[in-house]
């Protein structure tokens, strides 16, 4: 979805993200419940994480991809005391739910079950977003790590991260609860995070999403996502190829964050003299001019290099989300 005008609702909030706090209604994402004693096992056959290390209440972000590791989703999962959790990007909700079902075999012990619709999901992030989870009852979470998670009465899940590079929480809520929570949240002196300004703060961060940047032309390495994967754990879906990239530094394109001197479109190719050396797949007007994700070749170089996007000019900056090397 382009941005192109950030409109001054819009401005506040992504301000209040920054410096304060702002609130997101992420609902119209999708959550997948794996349940079921093999349930552990089977996420950590099917994507790039590690899960049979998680307990109950840790998290992780994974990355589901095909078996030449070209990427699908990247997913949030939560461990809870029966069931993992999953939130994965809206449009890749049937998808991700009809191809896990394809890997259950007929000694699996596992269950899914898509749970979209009767829960809602909140992302709290800023600064100021202690302050609201510590009104809430969540204390105990603020300062754990990343995907850390508890339950609150109601049936609320509180865990730690926004869904971006910003500090924050995320909350998973049944769907009865919505109304009210959010009312309460923006009472706590939470700003509105509207669609459009989420995706403003997605490509501003870098977080990759699907059809953009998440594609079958781009493996998780490529996109960044290297703090999802684990290159110690056995044989997954795509493993061969992640671990062959790895071992022989065989990362061909980074996807990079571009400042933009003038508006640009998704699609651009990215130039330097006469030789093409990457394409642009995500574009917004921001309130600090225009803004780009792409992916450069990894022998044209990284931060500081001076590039042409279509008609242009933009120079390769980093941006938070990603990582081009093992954490």
């Amino acid at each position: 979805m382009p941005t192109s005008v950030i409109d001054s609702q819009d401005a506040a909030a992504i301000q209040a993200a920054r410096a304060g706090v702002a609130v997101s209604d992420r609902s119209h994402w999708g959550r997948i419940r794996v349940s079921d004693v093999d349930r552990l096992r089977f996420l950590h056959n099917q994507s790039t994480n590690d899960f049979q290390s998680l307990k109950p209440g840790a998290g992780c972000d994974t990355v589901m991809v095909t078996s030449t590791a070209r990427t699908i989703d990247l997913v949030s999962a939560y461990v809870l005391d029966d069931a993992v959790l999953l939130l994965v990007s809206p449009n890749r909700r049937e998808f991700i739910l009809q191809w896990l079902d394809r890997y259950i075999f007929f000694a699996d012990k596992v269950q899914l079950t898509d749970i979209t619709n009767e829960t809602a999901t909140f992302s709290l992030m800023g600064p100021g977003s202690d302050a609201i989870i510590k009104k809430l009852g969540a204390e105990s979470i603020i300062g754990q790590a990343y995907g850390q998670n508890l339950l609150l009465d109601g049936g609320v899940i509180v865990a730690v991260g926004s869904g971006l590079a910003t500090p924050g929480y995320t909350l998973i809520l049944p769907a009865a609860e919505k109304d009210q929570l959010w009312s309460q949240i923006l009472a706590l002196g939470a700003i509105e995070l509207s669609d459009r300004a989420w995706e403003v703060l997605r490509i501003q961060e870098g977080r990759p999403a699907p059809d953009l940047e998440l594609t079958d032309d781009y493996n998780p390495l490529e996109a960044g996502l290297w703090q999802t994967i684990s290159f110690n754990k056995g044989c997954y879906i795509g493993q061969e190829t992640i671990a062959r990239l790895n071992t022989y530094k065989g990362v061909k394109q980074y996807l990079w964050g571009i400042a933009l001197s003038a508006p640009a479109e998704v699609g651009d190719v990215i130039t330097i003299g006469d030789e093409k050396v990457g394409k642009l797949t995500s574009y917004t007007k921001t309130i600090d001019g225009y803004f780009g994700l792409g992916y450069i070749r990894s022998k044209a170089g990284g931060i500081g290099l001076k590039v042409q996007v279509g008609a242009t000019q933009g120079e390769i900056v980093a941006v938070p989300f990603v990582s081009h090397e093992y954490p």
